[in-house]
């Protein structure tokens, strides 16, 4: 499975106003921002874990983010988990960045992961 462009286009959600606000309109919930673990609320997993993310897969795909549901529903879940403290830092990131080693995008994810847990979590991996 990979990741890079699930986490790609969640970061661009903090990036890009029109975005956020038409991503907003879909899911019916929450502000769109679905950045960080921070910015993602309860109420924006569901939806995107739920009934919602098909159509939020879609939406990134029109805007050139191609991903599966199953990956968008393993990423906003290890956000979950992580939050709620039941997946550590390391497991954290191993979960976002190793999930697809044969890929020539695994250096992406890894810098992707490395930059959310350096961003958001404070955790340096790159020294790892």
């Amino acid at each position: 499975m990979s990741t890079a462009n699930v986490l790609q286009f969640m970061q661009k959600t903090a990036d890009d106003a029109a975005l956020r606000q038409q991503l907003e309109e879909l899911l019916g919930v929450g502000d769109g921002d679905i950045s960080s673990e921070s910015e993602l609320d309860p109420q924006e997993t569901a939806a995107l874990k739920g009934e919602r993310a098909p159509i939020v897969t879609e939406f990134a795909a029109k805007h050139g983010y191609s991903f599966l549901v199953s990956e968008l529903v393993a990423v906003v879940d290890a956000f979950e988990k992580h939050q709620a403290g039941t997946l550590s830092d390391s497991e954290f990131t191993k979960m976002l960045g190793d999930s697809d080693q044969t890929s020539q995008n695994a250096g992406s994810i890894k810098r992707l992961a490395n930059y959310f847990t350096r961003t958001y979590l404070g955790y340096d991996m790159s020294s790892k």
